[in-house]
């Protein structure tokens, strides 16, 4: 027996929707990485960035920081095709995959430490997100 058109549009919808969240979650967690990688140019040292001017002057001359910037205007445009979509309490927790790519951006990409409480935190997100992919998103 044949599904009903109707059920293979709500899937096809579902794909669209978790394929649209994602899409804004990688681009949003690709621009903090690109930043963090434009602030470590700017304070070559590796140091804080400063309050200043003339910090405010390199840090917005940076290419790499516009183009951090110019990934999150596109992760929020994304993110409005994918609030279109579902109910703010369906997407929402979906954004938290961020804290999972980042920590694995941070760790492969930026040679960050990762320690075990921090990757146990990361598991108990990635568990919260599996249950509510499972609920409706309407």
């Amino acid at each position: 027996m044949k599904p009903s058109a109707a059920s293979d549009t709500g899937k096809g919808n579902r794909t669209v929707l978790i394929t649209l969240i994602l899409s804004s979650v990688t681009l949003a967690a690709v621009a903090q990485l690109t930043l963090k990688s434009g602030v470590n140019r700017v304070t070559a040292d590796g140091g804080a960035l400063r309050l200043s001017a003339s910090s405010l002057r390199v840090l917005l001359g940076s290419p790499i920081v516009w183009a951090g910037l110019v990934l999150f205007g596109l992760s929020a445009v994304v993110w409005l095709f994918a609030l279109s979509r579902a109910s703010l309490s369906f997407a929402y927790p979906f954004a938290s995959l961020s804290y999972v790519l980042i920590l694995i951006f941070g760790r492969f990409v930026l040679h960050e430490q990762v320690s075990p409480l921090r990757l146990a935190g990361v598991a108990l997100i990635v568990a919260g997100i599996v249950l509510v992919a499972q609920t409706p998103h309407a």
